[in-house]
């Protein structure tokens, strides 16, 4: 079974919090700014991911093939 999108979006911010709470700490401005553009790009990364996933994942339609599927994973990765 899958992790659901909060649980796995809550697992990244934690990692990330907890080593921005050590930057903020350390008194480490430069970290803390590097440590958010990550957070964000990763946060980005793993929306897409699911995306993707939830994608391939969905249950059959009638009719639905793999062609179908990669054809709709197409069209996802092109819509903005």
């Amino acid at each position: 079974m899958s992790r659901s999108r909060d649980r796995i979006l809550a697992n990244l911010e934690a990692i990330y919090r907890e080593a921005y709470q050590r930057a903020e700490q350390a008194g480490d401005k430069t970290r803390m700014l590097d440590l958010d553009a990550a957070y964000q790009r990763e946060q980005l990364l793993l929306e897409v991911l699911m995306d993707i996933r939830d994608a391939l994942g969905s249950p059959a339609r009638e009719g639905s093939n793999p062609l179908e599927k990669l054809a709709a994973l197409r069209r996802l990765t092109r819509s903005g």
